[in-house]
């Protein structure tokens, strides 16, 4: 089969997130958080198996399996619920049974370097303690699944008799066979129950070793050489391959992926659920149960319970990767949705976003603008691109719950003559001496510059400016009764922040605002802006 037919078949879907993905260093979920992770997986993304725990790992963790086959039960879904086990004369299915569980993932060493070097057996002993085991499982009512622990390693070893054909072939008569079927119910679909003892073999790349050609050819391996088993493939992220040695595994035969939510796991993590079910989708037409449009959903829910952070770029679900930023994009989908693919972000319950910065263009400021019902004349939409661009210029990136503060910021003193202009100004700070300012303003036609020491960066500057009013000009010069720094609702925090000033002059109360990412300077525009508004009432005032 070439890379590029579509697949047009079904694949399983277990997703390993509160087993494999809960080794990732530093993440422990509670047993209420795991219990909701959950139902999530199964009930809101509808995935077919979810793989909940490792047992006899601790009392919260049985707890915690406890919570979820009570639930599973009373739901119908015990069947795709699933426990690591361990090949331990039944202590493992002591734990399943305590706990509820009737699916065990029994893990056994899946290369000669992990049974003679960890193990300390030869193959013969290993597969008798399999066996053992997992008759002991059939007795109890328990399906199980068999993990080839480091199988990626075994299929490399360059040995006459392949270590892996040798465990599989002394175990052929407990492994379940059937033919590739199609879209099978969600009821039912963990094939628990079976006469023959184990439903799957599961195939891990443990250490994360393949490429995509390695797994193509090891799968085609396994499938030719035991046509109708049921293979899982586990990929780990350690070469950032996981997503296409999965791919490559399902092109092999694979029936089964293992996924998990934001490609959380040991050391790199596993392939992420959400980036596989794209492509599996819409490069390859398979067919899964997942619903794509809970997949941000639930990747924030366990973003909140993991403490692990989705970056801004991770596809799908990162917080960056529906937003355009350049204008000539945003021009194009205007037009024509140019710039636009087959990840629509209404697929997973997202929106399209245009950022708003030194890049954009009039293009994503009118994008956003439709959005919330707003427009500029051209003058108008000059003056807000203009102010956009110096904001861009700060790094800063504005959303669009900015720009309406923008836009009051920018146009509501637009009608006031500007006769009074900061020209350049000067503050700074050191260790043990009050902050000083230097500022030079143009009132009319005449530049005036004056310095002054202060309590902070901001007093100092408003003591240079009285004293160019008072000293040099002789003028009165408003009282300052008020002063608030706000975050605009809805922005970024790390964007904008707006300050409020309160005057007292010639016994009337003015109030002024300014927006910029930097603090100082916001107080700083405000304040320019009310000496231009009572700059007027000097040429009636006499002193």
């Amino acid at each position: 089969m070439a890379l590029q037919e579509p697949l047009n078949r079904y694949i399983e879907i277990m997703d390993t997130t509160l087993r494999d993905g809960e080794q990732t260093s530093g993440v422990s979920f509670m047993p209420h958080e795991k219990l909701m992770i959950c139902r999530a997986l199964l009930e809101d993304l509808r995935v077919d198996r979810v793989e909940v725990a490792s047992a006899r790992v601790s009392d919260g963790e049985l707890e915690a399996v406890q919570r979820i086959t009570r639930w599973a039960a009373g739901k119908d879904l015990l069947d795709r619920v699933e426990v690591l086990g361990f090949v331990d004369d039944g202590k493992s299915l002591d734990w399943l049974e305590r706990a509820g569980a009737r699916t065990m993932n029994l893990l056994c060493k899946g290369s000669r370097r992990h049974c003679e070097g960890q193990l300390g057996k030869t193959l013969e002993e290993h597969v008798a303690d399999i066996r053992r085991n997992v008759e002991m499982a059939a007795k109890r009512g328990i399906a199980v699944n068999l993990y080839l622990e480091d199988w990626s390693g075994g299929m490399q070893e360059k040995t006459q008799d392949s270590y892996v054909f040798q465990l599989l072939d002394s175990l052929q008569d407990l492994i379940a066979t059937s033919q590739i079927h199609s879209t099978p119910s969600l009821q039912g679909s963990a094939g628990g129950g079976s006469e023959t003892p184990i439903s799957r073999i599961m195939l891990p790349d443990t250490l994360g070793i393949l490429n995509p050609l390695d797994t193509l050819d090891y799968m085609r391996q396994m499938v030719e050489r035991y046509p109708g088993v049921h293979f899982d493939f586990h990929a780990h992220n350690d070469y950032d391959l996981a997503v296409s040695n999965v791919l490559a595994a399902v092109f092999g035969g694979a029936r089964g992926l293992h996924t998990a939510i934001n490609g959380l796991g040991e050391r790199a993590g596993n392939a992420p659920l959400a980036s596989v079910q794209a492509i599996l989708k819409d490069h390859f037409n398979a067919l899964t149960h997942v619903n794509e449009v809970e997949l941000n959903k639930v990747a924030h829910m366990v973003e909140s319970y993991s403490g692990i952070a989705i970056p801004p770029n991770k596809p799908i679900t990162g917080s960056a990767v529906f937003t355009q930023v350049a204008g000539v994009h945003a021009d194009g989908d205007k037009k024509q949705g140019l710039y636009q693919n087959a990840l629509k972000p209404e697929r997973f319950g997202r929106r399209r976003e245009y950022a708003l910065g030194k890049s954009s263009g009039k293009a994503n400021i009118l994008m956003n603008l439709k959005e919330l019902g707003l427009d500029l004349s051209d003058e108008d939409m000059k003056k807000v691109t203009d102010r956009i661009i110096e904001l861009g210029d700060k790094k800063e990136l504005v959303t669009q719950e900015d720009l309406p503060y923008i836009i009051r910021d920018v146009l509501k003193h637009s009608d006031t003559d500007d006769r009074v202009s900061l020209l350049s100004y000067m503050v700074s700070t050191a260790y043990g001496l009050r902050p000083m300012a230097q500022v030079r303003l143009q009132i009319d036609d005449h530049i005036y510059e004056e310095s002054a020491q202060g309590d902070g960066q901001y007093d100092a500057f408003v003591r240079a400016v009285r004293h160019i009013y008072r000293d040099r000009l002789g003028r009165k010069f408003p009282w300052l009764s008020n002063y608030a720094v706000t975050i605009p609702p809805g922005g970024r925090t790390d964007a904008l922040v707006q300050t409020t000033i309160e005057w007292i002059f010639e016994e009337k109360t003015y109030r002024t605002h300014a927006l910029d990412a930097d603090q100082t300077e916001a107080a700083i525009k405000a304040t320019i802006k009310l000496l231009n508004m009572i700059e007027p009432m000097y040429n009636t005032l006499t002193y």
